[in-house]
């Protein structure tokens, strides 16, 4: 099994495209969610003068290792396409066969957090200041890790026969 790994910062698209997917038959899974993902107490306090802190004081959203360890670990589907980004993430490249980065234009990403009615994350000033400051300190970092980025400043459809095509799908 194909298993890949769609990442990238908030707004960029990543529940969208996931679900997609997932509507055109495809096993894709969305990790930012209660499900796969969960709050942790960490020490460190969030600054809103560093990016990298944790989402919110004191505590960070990270994905649920077992799970998301079995999740991997199926062979039930010619391809599995996951989405997310989390500081835990990292430990899970060596099992995705594909790594792809979603970006879109800072101003495209606000519009997208303030307009979204799926997640909450986004809307208050400090979260937009936040995911503007990873854009310009994580993103980087998944660049450098991704074997392909796809702007998702286009059509969902553009977007998604780009992905598939990059992975050697026929859409």
């Amino acid at each position: 099994m194909k298993r890949i790994l769609i990442t990238g910062m908030s707004g960029t698209g990543k529940s969208t495209l996931i679900s997609e997917l997932s509507a055109r038959g495809y096993n894709a899974v969305d990790l930012d969610t209660p499900a796969w993902s969960e709050w942790v107490e960490v020490n460190s306090v969030a600054d809103p003068e560093s990016p990298d802190s944790t989402v919110e004081p004191g505590r960070d959203w990270i994905w649920r290792e077992d799970r998301v360890q079995d999740l991997l670990s199926r062979e039930d589907s010619p391809v599995l396409f996951v989405s997310g980004c989390a500081k835990n993430m990292a430990k899970f490249y060596p099992q995705f066969d594909d790594v792809i980065l979603l970006s879109a234009p800072p101003h495209l990403i606000v519009e997208r957090l303030a307009s979204r009615t799926t997640n909450n994350y986004g809307k208050r000033p400090d979260e937009v200041k936040r995911v503007l400051g990873l854009i310009q300190s994580i993103e980087p970092q998944l660049r450098k890790i991704a074997a392909h980025e796809i702007d998702t400043s286009r059509p969902l459809d553009q977007v998604v026969a780009n992905l598939l095509s990059l992975i050697g799908i026929r859409s």
